[in-house]
């Protein structure tokens, strides 16, 4: 996997363009990975309504739960599907719209200085094996681009949003990630 710091993508990977996002402030130099976990409607996976929710297109009227955050705006640079693909929706130079409120190490406003990562899934339904490699993968590949991620930790939503964030969730084996790094060249 090779993530081109020129253009922000990862390279040959599929990418819906959400308009949810803007710059990074001048002097936000890339620090941290945020991994979140995500379904729409929750439990539900590869149907789509992610690509809609991040695009602000997902119809209120589909799933009682729709209208609940129909009007957000919101979006992530990657998603990871269950079965390992990637999904890219904004560049990694440009600051996604994934954190909202939230803190690492005394630094507020965690979208101005991380990318946001989300894995299909719940808080509680196991991260499926295919997850875990390509987050790896596109873990190291991020370090390898961007020399400000080399030794940048990698975090839940919920470490840097706490009582008001709770993904990747218990589910999420943070052993398998460090065991996927390895696999994937981590240094």
């Amino acid at each position: 996997m090779i993530v081109d710091p020129a253009t922000g993508f990862v390279v040959g990977v599929r990418r819906v363009l959400s308009p949810n996002y803007d710059e990074r402030p001048l002097d936000a130099e890339l620090g941290l990975i945020v991994v979140h976990g995500i379904s729409l409607p929750p439990g539900e996976f590869g149907n789509g309504w992610i690509d809609r929710l991040f695009c602000n297109d997902l119809p209120a009227d589909a799933h009682p739960y729709f209208a609940t955050i129909q009007s957000l705006t919101v979006s992530a640079h990657v998603l990871i599907a269950r079965d390992g693909t990637l999904t890219q929706y904004v560049p990694f130079d440009r600051r996604a719209w994934h954190a909202g409120r939230s803190e690492y190490c005394g630094r507020f406003g965690c979208n101005d200085f991380s990318v946001g990562i989300e894995l299909e899934g719940t808080d509680d339904l196991p991260y499926e094996e295919s997850q875990y490699r390509a987050l790896g993968q596109l873990i190291v590949a991020l370090r390898r681009g961007y020399p400000s991620l080399r030794r940048a930790e990698v975090v839940g939503h919920s470490d840097i949003a706490p009582g008001r964030k709770t993904d990747p969730g218990p589910a999420f084996d943070w052993s398998l990630l460090e065991r996927a790094l390895a696999a994937a060249g981590a240094t």
